[in-house]
């Protein structure tokens, strides 16, 4: 397997969160996690809006990362250790990684460039056969879609938000639906019936 090794100096302001002691988090850090848990139990396992998440979430098999740095060499190597981490644990303690983005990436199309620029990172090391990157964002936007749709919030996070997820798990899983297109449809259908008012409510940073 491919590993990505680019020797970077340690930077301050680059934090990683052992999913077993939270409680050692700044206060800051903490509220971080805090809400992003609860995005992930109230809309996306709540509503079921990726039926991959729950198993993962309910053994506590996800790793949380939070990243308060915006100089690029800095980004670049906690993707990198990122990265490396999910890689090279087991994926019974590690089955997905989640990096939380605290500063520089309020606008949608800052983030959008630093997904692009993560994944040309994934090619360039040849890690695209292990591992895919999906994106979250307060003020997430499906291209070609009105800006007032309901679409949106499925992919509407409390922080910018890079999902790391292994692909063998997901080729896994996907081997059981019969239909994965079917699963975004559903979703929209899910948020249409709740209607604008539950759905702002449940997903507040997002109006």
């Amino acid at each position: 397997m491919s590993r990505i090794c680019f020797k970077l100096a340690k930077q301050k302001r680059i934090y990683r969160i052992n999913k077993f002691d939270s409680e050692t988090l700044s206060k800051a850090h903490q509220d971080v996690v805090t809400k992003t848990r609860r995005w992930l139990e109230k809309m996306v396992v709540g509503l079921n809006l990726c039926p991959f998440s729950s198993s993962v979430i309910a053994r506590d098999q996800v790793h949380y990362a939070i990243c308060d740095a915006t100089a690029d060499a800095q980004l670049k190597q906690f993707y990198v250790e990122e990265l490396n981490r999910l890689l090279e644990a087991n994926e019974n303690d590690i089955a997905t990684s989640l990096l939380m983005f605290t500063r520089g990436l309020d606008e949608f199309g800052d983030y959008l460039d630093l997904l692009d620029w993560f994944q040309q990172l994934l090619e360039a090391a040849e890690l695209t056969e292990h591992v895919q990157l999906a994106s979250f964002h307060p003020q997430y936007q499906f291209e070609g879609v009105a800006a007032d749709d309901l679409s949106h919030f499925t992919n509407r996070s409390p922080y910018p938000t890079i999902h790391i997820l292994r692909q063998a798990q997901m080729t896994k899983v996907l081997a059981h639906v019969s239909d994965p297109e079917k699963i975004y449809l559903d979703n929209i259908e899910t948020l249409n019936k709740l209607g604008r008012q539950q759905v702002e409510a449940l997903c507040p940073w997002g109006k």
